[in-house]
């Protein structure tokens, strides 16, 4: 099955990932786990930027949330990763808002790959 990209959907180590270039970071985040580059590495970390909110109407608006696809621990900071296949359309237009309140509400630069 593939997306509207054409990425296809791959599984790797009973992971699955959006992409096969999702799939190949996760490969070398694992090898620099294994070394002891890096620590604590987590895929597709929640964050809330947005909470919920109740409007004049009794209503509530959902929160806002950001999935990170990787989060690890390196030289002692939180490092953040997307993988990106494209930096066009909607969904990076969205995707790049989300990456600017992750650094106003966490203080967390969202590193692309």
């Amino acid at each position: 099955m593939t997306n509207k990209y054409h990425a296809r959907k791959v599984t790797v180590l009973g992971h699955e990932f959006d992409s096969k270039k999702e799939a190949d970071r996760f490969l070398t985040l694992c090898a620099k786990l294994t070394k002891g580059e890096i620590s604590d590495l987590r895929g597709q970390v929640e964050y809330e930027l947005i909470p919920a909110q109740k409007k004049a109407n009794g209503k509530t608006e959902r929160a806002v949330k950001y999935i990170a696809d990787f989060v690890y621990r390196q030289d002692g900071k939180t490092v953040v990763e997307d993988v990106k296949g494209y930096r066009d359309g909607a969904a990076y237009r969205i995707f790049a808002i989300k990456r600017k309140l992750m650094l106003q509400r966490y203080g967390i630069e969202v590193k692309e790959i």
